[in-house]
């Protein structure tokens, strides 16, 4: 017999021992693949749950700032109210509901909302909804000439479109003959 036994000349029994053994470790291995994917798919969904959690948690404290901050404006209305009912001075309470006004669009400018600025600028329909095309001849076609309602943006994005009248190119009649005839 030589000596370098290849695996086919060893007995069947010790062929059957190895490869029993060699199964018995594949399926150690496998048991211990299939605990660390059971630990990291449970390590995944708390994962999930906190980023859920901490994103209902950010959401909550950025309404409660912003309402807190409205809340001064409802107060500051009320007190117009009450004085409105109390006084005959129209300019004055004209006054004190402008400035709560004011007040109210810089409470929504710190969270992030600007006006649309419409009157005189070129039709843009992302930013505008067409509710009428006034035929003139002192604007460009296209530009806006009325604003019927204020757009407003959050960030970059328009959240309500600014309703509109638009210029449209007047037509001028040309000197032709009632009739028809030419």
């Amino acid at each position: 017999m030589k000596k370098d036994e290849t695996k086919l000349d060893k007995p069947k029994s010790t062929r059957k021992s190895e490869i029993e053994k060699a199964l018995t470790e594949e399926q150690e291995k496998s048991k211990d693949y299939l605990n660390r994917l059971m630990y990291l798919q449970a390590d995944f969904e708390n994962y999930k749950k906190r980023v859920d959690k901490e994103i209902r948690d950010e959401i909550q404290r950025s309404s409660q700032r912003l309402i807190t901050n409205l809340l001064g404006v409802v107060d500051e209305l009320e007190i117009a109210i009450e004085s409105g009912k109390k006084t005959e001075n129209k300019e004055a309470l004209m006054e004190g509901v402008e400035m709560v006004l004011k007040k109210l669009y810089a409470t929504l400018g710190q969270e992030g909302l600007t006006k649309i600025e419409a009157v005189g600028k070129p039709f843009d329909p992302n930013k505008h909804e067409v509710i009428l095309k006034v035929p003139t001849s002192s604007h460009s076609e296209g530009t806006v000439i009325e604003e019927v309602r204020k757009g407003f943006m959050l960030k970059d994005k328009v959240i309500r479109p600014s309703m509109v009248k638009i210029a449209l190119a007047s037509v001028t009649p040309n000197n032709s003959n009632p009739k028809g005839d030419r």
